[in-house]
C-alpha cells in the first residue's frame, strides 16, 4: 500500500511539473494583443499651385508629383503589410477668381498614370485660401478614414474671394480633427506665414530647393505609407527630410 501511495503522489507532482510552466502561460496567452494587419487604405490630395511664379520649376513639381504617386504605391522589400492608396491631384491659380481644376481624382497609386505639362501649364495669380477650401471639401466628401492633403506653392496668398484666412484656417481644422495629415511644401520658397496662419504646425512645413522636389515627395510618399498602416501616428519633416530638401539653401537665398 505505501508502494501505491509513493507511485501516486510520484506521478502528481509529475503532472504538477509538467502542466506548471502551461499554466504559467495561459494569463499571458489570454492577455496577448491580437495580431494586427499592417494592411491599410488612404487618400492623399496633393494641391499643386499652377501660378505663373512656378513656370521655372513647373516640369520638376509634375514629376515629383508622378514620383510621390509611384512610391505611395510601391511596397518595399522589406516592409511589412501594404497600402492600397489612391491620389487626387488638383491645381489652382486666380483669373476673375479661382481656377481649381482635378487632374486625377482617387486614382489608384498602383496604377498611376503620369500627369504632364500637356494637362496644365503655370498661369495667374495665388488664390491659396480659396484652394485650400476646395481640396478640403474633395476630402470631406469622399469621407476616407486616413489622408494626407499636401499643399505644394510658391508664394504667399494674394488673390481668394471666396475664403478668409479665418474661413482656411476652419477647414484645415476640420481635416485635423478627423486624424488626417495636412503638410505644406514650399517650392523655392520659405515663408511659411500662410501655412502658420491657418493653422500648420512648423514641423509640418519645409522649403524645398529646385532640384530637390523629387526626392522630397519620394520620402514624403513613405512617411505617408507609414501612417496609413498606423506605424507612424503623423507626419513630421525631421533632420535628414530638410537636409535632402536643401531647406538651408532656400532660406539662405530666398532671405528666411
Amino acid at each position: 500500500m505505501r508502494r501505491m501511495f509513493t507511485q501516486i503522489v510520484g506521478a502528481i507532482a509529475a503532472m504538477t511539473a509538467f502542466a506548471g510552466p502551461a499554466c504559467a502561460m495561459k494569463p499571458e496567452l489570454v492577455n496577448a494583443p491580437a495580431p494586427i494587419s499592417r494592411d491599410a487604405e488612404m487618400n492623399a490630395y496633393i494641391l499643386l499651385d499652377r501660378t505663373g511664379s512656378m513656370s521655372s520649376i513647373w516640369d520638376e513639381a509634375l514629376n515629383s508629383v508622378n514620383v510621390y504617386a509611384a512610391s505611395l504605391g510601391t511596397q518595399e522589400e522589406d516592409e511589412i503589410g501594404d497600402v492600397d492608396a489612391s491620389v487626387t491631384l488638383a491645381v489652382f491659380d486666380a483669373q476673375d477668381g479661382l481656377k481649381y481644376d482635378v487632374l486625377r481624382e482617387r486614382a489608384s497609386a498602383k496604377d498611376w498614370k503620369k500627369v504632364t505639362n500637356d494637362e496644365a501649364s503655370p498661369r495667374g495669380m495665388t488664390p491659396l485660401f480659396d484652394a485650400i477650401g476646395r481640396i478640403v471639401s474633395t476630402a470631406e466628401s469622399d469621407k476616407p478614414e486616413k489622408a494626407v492633403i499636401v499643399v505644394m506653392t510658391d508664394g504667399h496668398e494674394n488673390s481668394s474671394r471666396e475664403l478668409t484666412k479665418e474661413g482656411a484656417k476652419a477647414a484645415l481644422d476640420r481635416a485635423r480633427e478627423r486624424g488626417w495629415e495636412v503638410v505644406f511644401l514650399g517650392a523655392e520658397f520659405a515663408n511659411f506665414s500662410d501655412a502658420e496662419g491657418v493653422g500648420n504646425a512648423q514641423q509640418k512645413n519645409m522649403a524645398v530647393s529646385a532640384g530637390s522636389l523629387g526626392v522630397t515627395m519620394d520620402r514624403l510618399a513613405k512617411k505617408s505609407r507609414s501612417y496609413a498602416k498606423g506605424e507612424e501616428a503623423e507626419i513630421i519633416f525631421d533632420d535628414e527630410d530638410r537636409a535632402a530638401a536643401q531647406e538651408d539653401d532656400v532660406k539662405e537665398r530666398k532671405g528666411q
